[in-house]
This record gives structure tokens, C-alpha cells and sequence, in this order.
């Protein structure tokens, strides 16, 4: 799967593990949405409950069958790219598709990174997005998509949209040709996944999706280069992120020392901080001193 560009070992700067806690799960022929783990898992977390270490064990067991069925959905993806059922367009060939052949370029980014760059005229339908939810499953998967590293690479919790293929055959006929598009090539291809067993036949992959374009290869709108629209958090901010370490290189110092720059201020608002809870700390014991 190597040749296909794909990187299965992480999404967006996580691991897979990191991201099945988000909620989602590739099982059978569909991306489908996990809010509670199967009845046997219930089960074994609730008998080893009194146990941290058989905790960790019967955790660590789910996480390897999730990434059981990550694999089964790599070898259905391969399946579906060698027998041709799915085409693969470089960013560049999309590129000239869209302009010389008018065909459809379908965007399944969610709404965090579809905001930052999108292509023009492309439609917009994703597969995933921002889960907004504050009921108290959802609050618990946002605090630990945060601790487990959201904090750091900005990746909010998704859900996936069950009226993802509704919503598409709403849109479209199932001959259209479709190009679909997401930021690094694996939602946008367990996308076609979907849309292939649902009758749409004319399905092209951008291969690495819109990370690997080039300003040139596709007409851009939004305030962001396409490769800088699936980074956030902390790590955008300090200018740590394999995308922006290449933009820097090309841009030169000037670029280097914005980031340099937050990294210093970083630093002194952490000092002020400390600063300032040492002196409430000293202000409160002279108060209780008599």
C-alpha cells in the first residue's frame, strides 16, 4: 500500500489508536461510528475493573482489533485502486481534469480544515466532522482526544455523519464523475469506498490528497496553502510541523523568526505565570500569618 502514498500508521499526526478514541472505526465494507465498545469488551473491563494492569491488557486488546480492522480495510482499498474500480489522479492530473473534462471535485475534509483552503467549485461533503455535542459520551472523547494529544497537534473529535452517502446521492447522479479529496488521502479513499459499493461506478482518488498538492496543480481559495490546512494546535503555533519546517525552507529566515518569536514569548508568558502564582502564593500565607 506503500505505492498508493498512504500512511496507515497515523491520521493527522495521531496514531490510529489515538484516533479510535475519537469514535471511529473502519468494520466490514463501511466506515462506521463507535460510541461504546462491543458487550464482551463491557464485560472484561467491567470484571478487571478492580485491576489497573488487567485494565491496561483488555485496553490494549481492543485497540489491536481496531487496528485488525484497519488492515481488513487496507486490503479491501488496495483491492478496489488494483482492479481499477477507483482511479488514482496525482493533485496535478485532478487538476487538469477539473478544468479540461469539468469533472466533479468532492471535498470529504471536515468543517477545520475545508475553512483553512478548499479547491474552487469544488462541493463540499464530509464524511467526518467537528463533533459539537456536549453530551456527557462527547465531553469524555474531546477530553481524551485532548490528553492523548489534541492539545499538542489541534485535531478536534470527529464523528462520522451516517447521511454522508445520502447527502451525495442527493447531490449527484450515480454515473457523475467524481474526484474525491480529503487532506492526506485516507478518509477520501474509505470515501470511495462507500460511494463505490452504493452504485457510483466513475470514482477518481487523489493520491496523498490535497497535502500533496502544489499551489499550481489546483485552484485554490481559502486564507491557507493546502498543505498547511490539516495542522493546528500548539505545534502550528510554534511552527514545529513537517509541513511548515518545508515552508520555511523555502521562505527563508523571515518565516523562521515568526515562529522563533512565539516560541520566546511563549517562554515569558510561562515565567510571568510562575511569577505571579509565587507572589499570590506568598500574598495568601501573609494573610493567614497573624
Amino acid at each position: 500500500m506503500e505505492a498508493l502514498g498512504l500512511q496507515f500508521s497515523s491520521i493527522n499526526g495521531l496514531s490510529v489508536a489515538q484516533r479510535l478514541r475519537g469514535g471511529n472505526y473502519l468494520s466490514g465494507s463501511a466506515l462506521m461510528p463507535i460510541a461504546t465498545p462491543p458487550s464482551s469488551f463491557t464485560l472484561k473491563f467491567h470484571n478487571n475493573c478492580r485491576s489497573g494492569t488487567r485494565m491496561q491488557v483488555v485496553e490494549e486488546e481492543y485497540e489491536v482489533k481496531q487496528m485488525k480492522d484497519m488492515a481488513a480495510a487496507r486490503k479491501r482499498w488496495e483491492a478496489l485502486v488494483r482492479d481499477g474500480k477507483v482511479k488514482v489522479l496525482t493533485p496535478r492530473e485532478a487538476g487538469y481534469a477539473i478544468q479540461l473534462s469539468n469533472k466533479t471535485l468532492l471535498d470529504v475534509r471536515p468543517t477545520s480544515e475545508r475553512q483553512k483552503a478548499w479547491v474552487k467549485g469544488s462541493t463540499w461533503v464530509p464524511i467526518f466532522d467537528v463533533d459539537d455535542r456536549l453530551d456527557p459520551g462527547t465531553i469524555s472523547r474531546k477530553v481524551t482526544d485532548f490528553m492523548m494529544g489534541g492539545w499538542w497537534s489541534g485535531v478536534p473529535t470527529l464523528s462520522y455523519d451516517k447521511r454522508f452517502l445520502s447527502k451525495v446521492e442527493e447531490k449527484f447522479p450515480k454515473d457523475t464523475d467524481l474526484i474525491l479529496a480529503c487532506q492526506k488521502g485516507l478518509r477520501s479513499l474509505a470515501a470511495c469506498e462507500l460511494l463505490y459499493n452504493a452504485g457510483y461506478e466513475n470514482l477518481f482518488w487523489i493520491q496523498g490528497g490535497l497535502e500533496a498538492a502544489e499551489e499550481e496543480d489546483l485552484e485554490r481559495d481559502g486564507p491557507q496553502p493546502f498543505k498547511l490546512a490539516g495542522i493546528g494546535g500548539l505545534s502550528e503555533f510554534l511552527g514545529w510541523t513537517d509541513q511548515q519546517r518545508a515552508a520555511a525552507a523555502k521562505e527563508g529566515w523571515g518565516y523562521r523568526l515568526v515562529f522563533s518569536a512565539r516560541l520566546v514569548g511563549l517562554f515569558l508568558v510561562a515565567d510571568a505565570l510562575f511569577l505571579g502564582a509565587q507572589q499570590v502564593g506568598r500574598y495568601l500565607q501573609d494573610l493567614r500569618s497573624p
